[in-house]
């Protein structure tokens, strides 16, 4: 049985879960999430807590059940707390900014790349440690615009300059070894 799929979700003050069928409705302070799962499982309110059980051991229910429980626990934690990325631009004159809600990035083209924000997103730039902020109620959409916005430099790994994730390890290598002696 999947470890995962086996544990509970528990259920946050202040957030309101909701469970027809296999559709599971997530309302808290910072919004409200649903999603449709598969019929497959069978997902059941128990003392506070969200439980999800797989009708047999077939290798595609096995697959479901802990994807399922995680989805789940990903929407609880995102109506309540939210999820955050942050990104860091390296490079002598890069820089990113914002302008109303869209984010500016100055990152060696000719122009400025303007970036709106989906549904759901919002950012926050900080001109002075060089860093972006990708905020949202929903993993799968923060962790979506983080990797276009990456997309737009991805770092090198000749001088590092360009747009990395803060945790990020870039693997630098050496230029040209000169002329031959």
């Amino acid at each position: 049985m999947s470890r995962i799929g086996r544990m509970p979700v528990i259920i946050p003050e202040g957030v309101q879960v909701d469970i027809k069928g296999s559709f599971v409705k997530v309302k808290g302070q910072k919004g409200e999430m649903q999603r449709q799962f598969s019929h497959l499982m069978e997902i059941a309110m128990k003392d506070g807590q969200v439980v999800i059980k797989r009708k047999s051991n077939h290798p595609t229910e096995r697959a479901l059940h802990g994807t399922t429980r995680a989805l789940i626990a990903n929407m609880v934690q995102g109506v309540n707390s939210g999820f955050e990325k942050t990104l860091e631009v390296q490079g002598v004159g890069y820089r990113a900014e914002m302008n109303g809600k869209n984010l500016v990035l100055n990152v060696g083209y000719s122009h400025p790349v303007e970036i709106e924000p989906v549904d759901g997103i919002s950012f926050d730039a900080d001109p002075k440690t060089k860093q972006v902020k990708v905020m949202g109620i929903d993993k799968e959409t923060v962790g979506k615009v983080a990797s276009e916005i990456r997309k737009v430099r991805p770092p090198e790994p000749y001088h590092g300059k360009g747009i990395r994730y803060l945790d990020e390890y870039v693997r630098r290598k050496a230029g040209k070894a000169g002329k031959g002696m």
